[in-house]
């Protein structure tokens, strides 16, 4: 006779448990799970039926953590951690030759995207897929191989690897380095719009206008003025449309720098900054001959970019 003890758990009673307790909320494990919070309710009554104890403290709107639900909940994840690789694992060969790369829409745009066709034509046998997303990826739910993050590159169960450094500088249309208000030395920008890129809100490393001109002694401009953009890419967009002078991250501006659409005015304008560019993927996770490959196509990448600046 089998020992109670060693029954396995409903599983989707654990998964609704799993998403219950990482948002502390009900509400919202049933939109992840796209269930009704009923059923979650349910599933995890179900649960603290065969743990025979409670699992969640109810304080009005919210939810906490019983001293079992914390103690057993690092291990709840990882067993569906574990799951999820074995479910790679098998997938193996059906997605032999496909590599999906997670990145923001900005990164994916103006650096990623243009180099692409130099790796399919090194590696004609494998697809790089790229999906462009400004929410960070949950390797466990996600379909994605690995993700550009960029940050300080310290992420919780995470494997990281430095693929750039980056730089802000000011640049503008090369037709405003000419005519009556031509943009020649920093005090110019005040005949100017200038952009602001607001992605940059959650990094405390990178400058924005009124620190970019305090660093450089730039008195008469005000730095607060502007129209705000929630995506580099748009910033960059309307700096080469003429629109104004953006501060923007350099990795992003370099191709259309070397491609004449913008220009770089101030040769010693250049801030670098604390965050960067990391690839990331899950620790322990097997990584397919084609990923590996990426992997080093695009690390090669990175480095021929930074040393001929773009």
């Amino acid at each position: 006779m089998s020992d109670p003890s060693d029954r396995i758990p409903p599983l989707n009673a654990l998964r609704a448990f799993e998403a219950a307790a990482r948002r502390l909320s009900f509400t919202q494990a049933a939109e992840e799970l796209n269930v009704t919070p009923g059923a979650i309710s349910q599933q995890i009554r179900q649960l603290e039926d065969f743990a025979g104890t409670p699992l969640f403290k109810r304080t009005g709107r919210s939810v906490l953590l019983t001293d079992a639900a914390q103690a057993s909940l690092p291990l709840v994840r990882e067993a569906f951690e574990r799951i999820s690789e074995a479910g790679r694992i098998m997938q193996a060969p059906a997605r032999k030759g496909r590599v999906m790369v997670s990145c923001a829409p900005s990164f994916a745009a103006k650096w990623l995207a243009p180099r692409l066709e130099k790796f399919h034509r090194a590696h004609e046998g494998t697809e790089a897929w790229i999906s462009a997303d400004m929410s960070l990826t949950d390797f466990n739910t996600a379909d994605a191989d690995l993700a550009i993050r960029y940050g300080r590159g310290t992420y919780d169960g995470l494997k990281s690897e430095k693929l750039l450094d980056e730089t802000v500088l000011p640049v503008c249309s090369p037709r405003q380095l000419e005519g009556p208000h031509a943009i020649r030395k920093p005090e110019d920008l005040k005949h100017h719009t200038l952009l602001h890129d607001e992605s940059s809100e959650n990094d405390p490393s990178c400058p924005d206008w009124a620190s970019w001109l305090r660093a450089h002694g730039v008195s008469g401009v005000d730095g607060s003025k502007g129209p705000r953009f929630n995506q580099g890419i748009l910033v960059i967009e309307s700096a080469a449309a003429g629109r104004g002078v953006a501060l923007a991250k350099q990795a992003i501006a370099a191709n259309d720098i070397a491609a004449g659409r913008l220009a770089a005015p101030f040769a010693n304008g250049s801030i670098q900054i604390d965050f960067g560019y990391w690839l990331v993927w899950p620790k322990g996770r097997h990584l397919s001959p084609d990923v590996r490959a990426f992997i080093k196509w695009i690390k090669d990448e990175a480095t021929d970019s930074e040393i001929v600046g773009v």
